[in-house]
């Protein structure tokens, strides 16, 4: 093993030791041919003290803060180098997590049997002609079924609806689930995140919201952005309620809470340039905004606050500034 090489004095340290010895050189020729001017006593001695060394010390404290200065600048920039190196590692994770053979993700592939089974639940319970569609309340942001054409009359029976859906028979969405799925889980081992997400999806008007979530989450991050790294400045619930029941441009302008310069720069440039970017980020819009538009009916002013911190909610910060929703 070499021997480690011994530290060397910095520029600011060799000046200050220049300096140094030129000050101290000069104030021993000056004392040396005029004296000490009669200075005497503790006092005197003081005087002639600061004279000398004060002017040192200050050359001192000067190095010292350079050479500071000069260390954070140094942790600062490979602080930097290394935050470039983690995200880069990451969008490459992200990217060898898709089969050669244009397979899906591990979380789009559970997303996908999730759909396939809700599908085969909906077709078991429409041969069930004779269930009649349940009296519950469903909620606001749920859409009306479609009227199914009736049955004909069997032996003078009353016809009954026909094409029961399982949407129709699962109980409302909890709004904590529908604000937890708008999140989308954290991690793969988020045992919560998907079983709130599971329970969203049998809703279809959320079901839709988060597939156009996902679509465009998934377009962002093949330009790195993501959306944890954006930190909004977070609009009041007053605000919020103004967008649901109809304002835009300046009047709900504090929504528009992202001020990361890069992320609105690449995804201008990304609705200017990709068509398929653009249709995905305005289709995006239109369905948040129709599901904010109900949720906000009932919400609490705590719900509101909790739905704006999610993943989805920024995604619509960031497209709705570089769609101009609050200019």
């Amino acid at each position: 093993m070499p021997p480690a090489e011994p530290p060397r004095l910095s520029g600011p340290e060799l000046a200050a030791l220049v300096l140094s010895g030129l000050w101290l050189t000069l104030a021993a020729v000056v004392f040396a041919i005029f004296g000490f001017g009669g200075s005497e006593g503790a006092i005197g001695f003081l005087v002639v003290a600061m004279v000398v060394f004060m002017p040192v010390a200050m050359i001192w404290v000067a190095a010292t803060a350079a050479r500071t200065a000069r260390v954070m600048r140094d942790e600062s920039a490979r602080l930097h180098a290394a935050i470039d190196a983690i995200r880069k590692a990451y969008i490459a994770q992200s990217q060898s997590l898709i089969a050669p053979g244009g397979g899906q993700t591990t979380v789009a592939r559970k997303l996908d049997e999730i759909a396939a089974a809700q599908r085969k639940t909906e077709t078991a319970l429409a041969t069930f002609s004779s269930i009649r569609p349940m009296p519950s309340a469903q909620p606001a942001r749920r859409a009306a079924p479609a009227p199914a054409p009736a049955a004909p009359a069997d032996d003078g029976q009353v016809a009954l609806p026909l094409g029961t859906q399982a949407s129709d028979m699962s109980p409302p969405l909890e709004r904590a689930d529908f604000i937890r799925a708008l999140n989308f889980p954290e991690t793969a081992e988020d045992k919560e995140g998907f079983a709130a997400l599971r329970r969203a999806l049998k809703d279809r008007p959320t079901a839709q919201l988060i597939q156009a979530a996902q679509d465009v989450l998934t377009l962002l991050s093949q330009d790195g952005i993501y959306m944890d790294d954006l930190r909004p400045d977070m609009a009041r619930p007053e605000t919020w309620r103004s967008f649901a029941g109809g304002a835009r441009g300046r009047a709900i302008a504090a929504l528009g809470g992202i001020r990361d310069r890069s992320s609105l720069a690449l995804a201008a440039a990304r609705m200017k340039n990709d068509p398929i970017f653009r249709d995905a980020a305005h289709h995006f819009l239109r369905r948040f905004d129709q599901m904010f538009s109900s949720f906000a009916d009932d919400a609490s002013d705590s719900d509101i606050s909790d739905l704006s911190d999610t993943r989805t909610a920024r995604a619509f910060m960031l497209l709705g500034r570089v769609a101009g929703t609050f200019d």
